[in-house]
This record gives structure tokens, C-alpha cells and sequence, in this order.
């Protein structure tokens, strides 16, 4: 109990550490908040310091923290602003990425599940990390920011299918026949809930939103554990149903006062972004085995080359997304952006050590990776968004 306590308030310190770390060194580098989350994680970490050890309790945590950033990822995405276009390029990209990952994972790893998993992992998008950098930076509804919303989307909902298909359980034909179900059903949620008015509900939210009642945050808890359990009992990964949920509760809240939408989104993203998902992060640092990475070169040589793997096998592919006449600078922040990942990363790597397709030090050199493109991918790509825009002012003057 004693070794519970130390860590829950050591976790609690390195997320009130890490805001300050990221605003201290913010005249310097812009550097997410995520990194120093996770780097805070891996120093007071068994790998380091010793400070804080994973309990059951913290890793359970972690599990809802990564649940609610999927859930704010499918909340966040605004579906009439990406379709067409967008979410056509984005979807073939996101294949073409997938069958470039799995290939690369054959070269490295001669076997069928070791390729799937290094080819999911590769071929992900961040996407909620990256919605909070775009809205930080004004620039979510910006033609690069649907841009980057529409491969986020794709990079998400794609791992997550594959990761549902492939390490179910099942063989692949009753496999997709319960991901299908799932997708059924939940698709049939989302159709009812856009037709119908919500009166009762709204309603309801209205009444409570400033009182002790909260039924909005209690109706967006309930929704989020339905789905997840829903997705979990039938043998899917629980960040689909989290997906799903995200989804089903925008389309709910669809046509409430905009006043009543902001505030639940103020809510939403405090519980996620000021509790939980630090949680999931500084959890993500503490598990991370820097053992396995630093004792094998073998292992720390992969980290270089899956960080260069995620520029070329997804950062390439999602090209096809980018806006009309976007500028060289655009198109080489979208590249960044497609290819900063970590969430997939850490999920589907815990999947493949967890059923031996993999060794901890290849799991360890792929989060690296992620760990990595988070940290230097985002910057740069604002970097080149800083760029662009002399050379949109240059192409208008001529």
C-alpha cells in the first residue's frame, strides 16, 4: 500500500512538472508536453531512479487515460469537414502505409504476426496527440489541419481494425465477422442518434451543466465504458469501442446550444488532458524498458531506423491527402505530421510481447521511435507551417 501511495503522488507531481517544463522552455523550443510526460516517467522509473513502480491500480488508470484520448480523438473529429477528399486520400494513404509496414516487418522479423504488428505500428497517426498542438496553434480547421485530422482518422480507425482482425484470438473469417457486428451496431447507434432531436437530453445536460448533477460528464462516462466493455467482450480492442464512443457522443450533442457544446468540451478535456491522459503517458515512461533498448545494440540501432521508417512508410503516403495548392513547406508538415505516432505504437507493441511475436527490446525500440517522432516531428512540421507562409505571400504577389 505504502509503494502504491508514493507512486500515486509522485504521478501526480510529474504531471504538474511537466506543463511547467514544457512553458519554461517555451521561448526556447516548443517542445509537447506528451515528451516530458513521458521522459519524467522513464527517469523516476525502474529504469532509472526506482522511484515509482507500476502497480495494477496505476496501470488501470493508464488504461482509461488511453481509452479517454481516443474517446476526445473520435469527439474531436468533425466528419462533414473531412469527408470527400480528404477522408477518400487519407483512407488510401493509410493502405498503402499498412501494406508498406507489413513489409518492412517481414524484412525485419520473418514472421506473420511479427510483421503485422511492426506494420500496424508503423503505419499510425497520433492523432490525439496532435489535436491538442492544432488547437493550441489555431490552425485544427485550417486546410491543413482537416488535412492532418483526415490521416489522424485514418491512422487511428485503420490500427484498430487491423489490431481487432488479427490479434483477436480468432481466426480471421469470425474475426471480421465480429468486428463487422461491432461496426454494425455501432453504426446503427450513430444513425439513430443523428436523427433524433435529443430533447430530453439537452435538456438534462442544460440543467446540470453547473451543478452537482454533471449528467453530461456522467452520460459521456457511461457511454465511453458501455462501448469499450461492448468491444472488450467480444474480443476487439477496447480503443475502438473508446473510438466509437467519441463519435456517438459528437453526433449526440450535435444540435445542442453551441454555449451548452463548449462548456461539456471544457469539461471533457480537463478530465482527459488534466488527469487521465497525463496518466496514460507518465505510465508509458515508467513501463518503458530502457534495459532492453540500452543492453542490446541490436535493439538501439532499430530506433534510428523506425523513426526513418515512419517518415518514408507513413509520412510518404500521407502525401495523397494534402491540401490543394499547398505549398513544398505544407506538404512537408503533413509528411511530419502523418508520421508522428505512439498511442497504436504502445498498444499494439504490449499486444505483440504479450503474445511472443516480439521481443521486449523491438518493443521497446519501436515506442522509442514514437517516443521520438512526437518529440521532433510536431516541432518541425510548425516550423514549416512558420516557413509557408512567405511563400504563400510570394505566390499571391505573383
Amino acid at each position: 500500500m505504502q509503494g502504491l501511495s508514493t507512486s500515486l503522488v509522485l504521478i501526480a507531481l510529474l504531471a504538474i512538472l511537466a506543463p511547467l517544463a514544457a512553458r519554461f522552455l517555451e521561448r526556447v523550443v516548443k517542445v509537447p508536453i506528451v515528451v516530458f510526460e513521458i521522459v519524467l516517467g522513464i527517469l523516476l522509473g525502474p529504469s532509472l531512479l526506482g522511484w515509482i513502480q507500476s502497480t495494477a491500480f496505476t496501470d488501470t488508470l493508464a488504461d482509461f487515460g488511453l481509452a479517454m484520448l481516443f474517446f476526445v480523438a473520435g469527439n474531436e473529429i468533425d466528419f462533414a469537414l473531412i469527408r470527400g477528399r480528404p477522408a477518400n486520400r487519407a483512407a488510401t494513404g493509410w493502405i498503402i502505409s499498412l501494406a508498406l509496414g507489413i513489409a518492412a516487418g517481414f524484412i525485419l522479423v520473418p514472421a506473420a504476426g511479427a510483421a503485422v504488428i511492426i506494420g500496424v505500428a508503423l503505419s499510425s497517426t497520433a492523432l490525439g496527440a496532435l489535436l491538442p498542438i492544432l488547437r493550441d496553434e489555431g490552425r485544427s480547421r485550417s486546410p491543413l489541419g482537416v488535412a492532418v485530422t483526415a490521416l489522424g482518422a485514418a491512422g487511428e480507425f485503420g490500427p484498430l481494425v487491423a489490431i481487432s482482425v488479427f490479434f483477436s484470438g480468432r481466426q480471421l473469417g469470425p474475426a471480421t465477422a465480429v468486428l463487422l457486428g461491432f461496426v454494425l451496431l455501432t453504426g446503427l447507434a450513430i444513425v439513430l442518434a443523428s436523427r433524433s432531436r435529443h430533447t430530453l437530453l439537452h435538456s438534462q445536460v442544460t440543467r446540470t451543466l453547473h451543478t452537482s448533477g454533471q449528467f453530461a460528464v456522467r452520460a459521456i462516462m457511461f457511454i465511453l465504458t458501455v462501448l469499450v466493455v461492448l468491444s472488450m467482450v467480444l474480443g476487439l480492442d477496447m480503443l475502438l469501442g473508446a473510438f466509437a464512443a467519441g463519435v456517438l457522443w459528437k453526433v449526440a450533442m450535435a444540435r445542442a446550444p453551441e454555449k451548452d457544446r463548449t462548456v461539456i468540451e471544457a469539461k471533457t478535456d480537463a478530465i482527459a488532458f488534466g488527469f487521465l491522459v497525463p496518466v496514460f503517458f507518465i505510465d508509458t515512461g515508467i513501463d518503458f524498458d530502457l534495459g532492453a533498448l540500452t543492453g542490446s545494440p541490436a535493439a538501439l540501432a532499430l530506433v534510428p531506423l523506425f523513426l526513418l521508417l515512419l517518415l518514408v512508410i507513413r509520412g510518404f503516403p500521407a502525401l495523397l491527402a494534402d491540401p490543394a495548392h499547398s505549398t513544398f513547406a505544407d506538404k512537408r508538415a503533413i509528411m511530419l505530421f502523418g508520421a508522428t505516432g505512439l498511442p497504436i505504437i504502445v498498444a499494439v507493441t504490449a499486444i505483440g510481447k504479450d503474445q511472443g511475436l516480439i521481443t521486449s527490446g523491438m518493443a521497446s525500440a519501436l515506442v522509442g521511435a514514437g517516443m521520438l517522432s512526437i518529440l521532433a516531428f510536431p516541432l518541425l512540421a510548425l516550423r514549416q507551417q512558420q516557413r509557408a507562409t512567405p511563400e504563400r505571400r510570394s505566390r499571391k504577389s505573383n
